[in-house]
C-alpha cells in the first residue's frame, strides 16, 4: 500500500513544549495539501511492548492503578521501550518483571499505533509460549497483582469495563479467534 501524495502534510516547523520521563509534547506547523498551514499537537513516545501470555488455558493479566483513568485496570503485561532496546527483549523483560513468568518461545504478532491522531506511540504485541513460573521484579514505582483468567472471564471483564485498554482487548480477541479456529499453530 503506497502513500497517497495528495494527502501528505509537510512539516514547516517544530516547537518543543514539554519533555518528561516518558513522553514529550511538540507543536508542529504543517503545510496542508491545499497550500494552507495548520498546527498539530504531537505526543512523542519511545514505543512499548505488550505480551499475550496464556498459561494452562488462562490469560496472564496484571492489575494496577492507572492515574490517567483514576482507577485500577486489568491489562496484559506491557511496558515502554528503553532507548535502543530490541522490542522482543523488552517483551521478555516485561513478562518476567510484571508476572514472574519466563517464556521459551516468543512470536511477534503485530505492531500498532495507539492513537495516531496526536501520538506516535507504537506497541509491539508478542505471543509468549512455553511459560515457566518465577519471581516478579516490578519497577520500584510499580505496584501490581497478577491474575490468571479464562477466556470467558476475560470477555466478561471487557463487557464489565474492567478491561478497557485497547492492547488488552485486542489480545483477548486474538486469543478468542484462535480458540474458535482451533489454531494449533498459535500455541494458545
Amino acid at each position: 500500500m503506497g502513500v497517497n501524495d495528495k494527502l501528505v502534510e509537510t512539516t514547516v516547523s517544530t516547537e518543543p513544549v514539554f519533555s518528561g520521563k516518558v513522553i514529550s509534547l511538540q507543536i508542529d506547523m504543517v503545510k496542508l495539501p491545499d497550500g494552507t498551514t495548520a498546527t498539530r499537537e504531537i505526543v512523542k513516545h519511545p514505543g512499548a511492548v505488550a505480551v499475550l501470555a496464556v498459561h494452562e488455558g488462562r490469560l496472564l493479566l496484571v492489575d494496577q492503578f492507572r492515574q490517567a483513568m483514576g482507577r485500577c485496570e486489568l491489562e496484559i503485561p506491557a511496558g515502554k521501550l528503553e532507548k535502543g532496546e530490541d522490542p522482543a527483549e523488552a517483551a521478555v523483560r516485561e513478562l518476567q518483571e510484571e508476572t514472574g513468568y519466563r517464556c521459551d518461545k516468543l512470536t511477534h504478532l503485530h505492531s500498532f499505533y495507539t492513537s495516531p491522531g496526536f501520538a506516535d506511540e507504537i506497541i509491539h504485541l508478542y505471543l509468549a509460549e512455553q511459560l515457566s513460573a518465577g519471581e516478579m521484579s516490578p519497577d520500584e514505582d510499580e505496584f501490581l497483582e497478577v491474575q490468571e483468567v479464562t477466556l470467558e472471564e476475560a470477555l466478561n471483564l471487557i463487557a464489565e469495563g474492567r478491561i478497557a485498554d485497547a492492547k488488552t482487548i485486542l489480545a483477548v480477541y486474538i486469543w478468542q479467534l484462535w480458540t474458535v479456529r482451533g489454531s494449533a499453530g498459535a500455541g494458545v
